[in-house]
C-alpha cells in the first residue's frame, strides 16, 4: 500500500494514513487502501482492535482531495458519495472489532467524518476538527450530516457546518465529540491502553454491542441517502464552483447564490 501503513503488535493493528505532504488528506486510492485493509483486519483473528490514525502531528486527516473531484458533474458528486459511503466510512462504523481514531491533529471534512465513522476517539491536546463544506459550495458526503449530530446534537452539529469553523480539542470533548484529550507525545500511549482495556472483554460480546447500537440509529440511514442526493446536487450550482475554484486559486470565494 502507498499511502497507508499497517503495524500490528499484541492483538492491536495500528493503520496509520501516509501521506504527510497532503496532510493526509483523502484520495480515491487512500480511500481503497483503507477499504483493502479493513476487509483484511475483519479475517484476521489475530487483530482485535483497530487504531486508525495519520502520519505527522499536524494532521489526522485534513480533508478530501478537492482536486480530484472539482470539475464533477452532479451524478458523478453523488456516486462519489455512495461510494465512499459503502467501501469506508459505513464499513468502519459497521466494523466487528473496536475502532479507535486517534485524532492528531487537523481532522476536517473527510478526515472528521472519517474519525466519527470510527467507535471511539481520543484527540490529541493540538487537535482542530470541523466541517469546512459550505465554505466550497457543498455539504458534508461522507457521512457527516447523520453521525455529527448524532454525537453532538442537532444545534451544535448545525453550527459547525453552517459556520464551517474548526473547534478545539477542548470544545470537541465537551461537546461529546471526543471521548478523551490528552497531549500530543501521549496521544498512541492513550490510545494502546484504551485498546488494551477493551481486549480483557470479549471481543465477540463487543461485535454485537456495535451491531445493536448501530440498530438503534437506523432511522439515520434514510438521512444518508439524502445526503448523498444533495451531496451531488451541490456539483451543479455555481456556488460549487466558486468554492473550489477560490479553495485552488488560494483566495476567498465570492459566491454568487446559485
Amino acid at each position: 500500500m502507498e499511502f497507508l501503513l499497517l503495524e500490528k503488535k499484541a492483538g492491536i493493528a495500528v493503520l496509520t494514513i501516509n501521506r504527510p505532504q497532503q496532510l493526509n488528506a483523502l484520495n480515491k486510492q487512500t480511500l481503497s487502501e483503507i477499504n483493502t485493509a479493513f476487509e483484511s483486519l475483519r479475517e484476521d483473528d489475530a487483530v482485535k482492535v483497530v487504531i486508525l490514525t495519520g502520519s505527522g502531528e499536524k494532521a489526522f486527516v485534513a480533508g478530501a482531495d478537492i482536486k480530484e473531484f472539482a470539475h464533477f458533474s452532479g451524478e458523478e458528486g453523488s456516486e462519489l458519495a455512495k461510494e465512499g459511503h459503502m467501501t469506508v466510512f459505513n464499513l468502519i462504523e459497521e466494523f466487528p472489532k473496536p475502532v479507535i481514531a486517534a485524532v492528531n491533529g487537523f481532522a476536517l471534512g473527510g478526515g472528521l467524518e472519517l474519525a466519527m465513522s470510527a467507535h471511539v476517539r481520543i484527540a490529541s491536546d493540538n487537535a482542530r476538527m470541523g466541517l469546512p463544506e459550505t465554505s466550497l459550495g457543498v455539504i458534508p458526503g461522507y457521512g457527516g450530516t447523520q453521525r455529527l449530530p448524532q454525537l453532538v446534537g442537532k444545534g451544535r452539529a448545525l453550527e459547525m457546518i453552517f459556520s464551517a469553523k474548526m473547534i478545539d480539542a477542548a470544545t470537541a470533548l465537551s461537546y461529546g465529540l471526543v471521548n478523551q484529550v490528552v497531549p500530543q507525545e501521549e496521544l498512541m500511549q492513550a490510545a494502546e491502553a484504551m485498546a488494551h482495556s477493551f481486549m480483557k472483554n470479549s471481543i465477540v460480546a463487543m461485535g454485537f454491542a456495535i451491531e445493536a447500537v448501530n440498530a438503534g440509529l437506523l432511522e439515520g440511514s434514510v438521512g444518508y441517502d439524502v445526503e448523498v442526493q444533495a451531496f451531488g446536487d451541490c456539483f451543479e450550482t455555481e456556488d460549487f464552483k466558486e468554492g473550489t475554484s477560490a479553495f485552488l486559486e488560494k483566495r476567498k470565494p465570492n459566491f454568487p447564490g446559485a
